[in-house]
C-alpha cells in the first residue's frame, strides 16, 4: 500500500452549504461557536437499562441505535418520537457483548463490534446473523459504499479494513483484511482511527482521528492517505462524521460539541466554519441526517452514575 500525507497551505471556503439544513449567514465568522440549536430529543429504550448508546445509521423510517454496554441494538420510528426506540438485536447474542459504529442497507445492517474487534453483518428485516468477520482489535464505525464495499476503522490499530461486496452478499464468514494504514505517526495505544464517512460517488473515504483531531481522505481504488489541511486547526475529540455534500459535520465527544467543516472540492483542504452546542448534548459520540434534522448520540459515558434516560438529540438549524 502507499501512501502521502498532504500538509499544505489552506485556501479554504467561507460558507456552509448543505441541503438538508439551512446555511449559515454569509457573514458568519470562521469557526464561530453557536448554541443551543433547536431541539426535540428521541428517548432510547427503558429507563433503567444502562446500554451507554454509541452509534447510530438512519434507514428508511427507522433509525437504530447500538449500546457498548449489552452489544444491543434499539430501533425507533422516526415519525414517532414520543415512542422509546426497542430492542431490536439483543445484546449477547452471536458473541455481540458491544456493538459501536452501524450503517444500514436496504438489506443489511452492519455493526461494528468494539473491543470483540469483529464486523457482525445481519438481515435488517428478519435480524438474522450472516456473517461475521473477525479479527479487529477495536472495530469502531462501519460504512458501505455504493459499490456494496463495506469499511471498518480500528482505533485501537489506526487501520481502515475493507470487506469487499462479494464477500458481504455472500453471507459467510471470514478475517478482516487491512485496507489502509490511516497515519504512520500516531502513537499506537492512543484511541487513533474513529469516525468514518464515503463520499457519495465512493471514491473517497473520510476518517478522523479522535486522539489527534486530524482528519484524512482515503482512495478507495488505491488506499493511499492524505492529510485534509485545516489551515491548523484540529477537530480534537473526533468521534462520529456526517459528510452532506461538501459539509462535514464532526461530534466531538468531550468538547460536548459538533463541528461542520467545509472542504474543497478536491477534499484535500477545509475550514471549520462553525461549532455547535446544545444544552441536551451529554457526551455525544456520533450522528446521522434525516429530513432536514442532525441526530446525535448522548452516550453518557462521563456520567456512569446516574445516566437515565438516554436520548438521540434532533437538531434543527435555526
Amino acid at each position: 500500500m502507499t501512501r502521502s500525507v498532504l500538509r499544505g497551505a489552506l485556501a479554504g471556503a467561507t460558507a456552509l452549504a448543505l441541503a438538508a439544513l439551512p446555511a449559515l449567514p454569509a457573514a458568519a465568522a470562521p469557526n464561530d461557536h453557536r448554541g443551543p440549536a433547536r431541539t426535540s430529543p428521541y428517548q432510547l429504550g427503558d429507563e433503567r437499562s444502562a446500554i451507554f448508546p454509541e452509534g447510530i445509521t438512519v434507514q428508511d423510517r427507522f433509525f437504530y441505535v447500538s449500546s457498548t454496554t449489552t452489544g444491543a441494538v434499539l430501533r425507533g420510528d422516526l415519525r414517532a418520537p414520543e415512542q422509546p426506540a426497542q430492542v431490536f438485536l439483543g445484546g449477547g447474542q452471536d458473541g455481540r457483548i458491544d456493538a459501536r459504529g452501524l450503517a444500514a442497507t436496504e438489506g443489511l445492517l452492519l455493526i461494528a463490534g468494539g473491543r470483540t474487534g469483529t464486523l457482525f453483518v445481519y438481515d435488517r428485516q428478519s435480524g438474522e446473523l450472516l456473517g461475521r468477520f473477525s479479527g479487529g482489535g477495536f472495530l469502531n464505525d462501519v460504512r458501505v459504499a455504493p459499490n456494496g464495499d463495506a469499511y471498518a476503522t480500528d482505533s485501537a490499530r489506526d487501520v481502515v479494513y475493507r470487506v469487499p461486496s462479494a464477500q458481504l452478499a455472500s453471507t459467510t464468514s471470514g478475517q478482516l483484511t487491512v485496507f489502509s494504514q490511516a497515519s504512520e505517526d500516531d502513537p499506537l495505544g492512543q484511541f487513533n482511527a474513529n469516525g468514518l464517512a464515503v463520499t457519495p460517488d465512493g471514491r473517497y473515504l473520510i476518517v478522523v482521528q479522535t486522539d489527534t483531531g486530524r482528519l484524512f481522505r482515503i482512495s478507495t481504488t488505491s488506499g493511499d492517505v492524505e492529510e485534509i489541511d485545516l489551515g491548523g486547526e484540529r477537530v480534537t475529540n473526533g468521534d462520529g462524521v456526517v459528510l452532506q455534500g461538501r459539509t462535514l459535520y464532526v461530534v466531538r465527544n468531550v468538547s460536548q460539541a459538533v463541528s461542520e467543516v467545509r472542504l474543497s472540492g478536491d477534499l484535500t483542504r477545509g475550514r471549520v466554519v462553525a461549532t455547535v452546542t446544545d444544552p441536551s448534548f451529554r457526551f455525544p459520540t456520533t450522528a446521522a441526517l434525516s429530513q432536514g434534522r442532525l441526530l446525535v448520540v448522548n452516550s453518557q459515558f462521563n456520567d456512569r452514575n446516574s445516566p437515565e434516560p438516554f436520548t438521540v438529540s434532533s437538531l434543527k438549524r435555526p
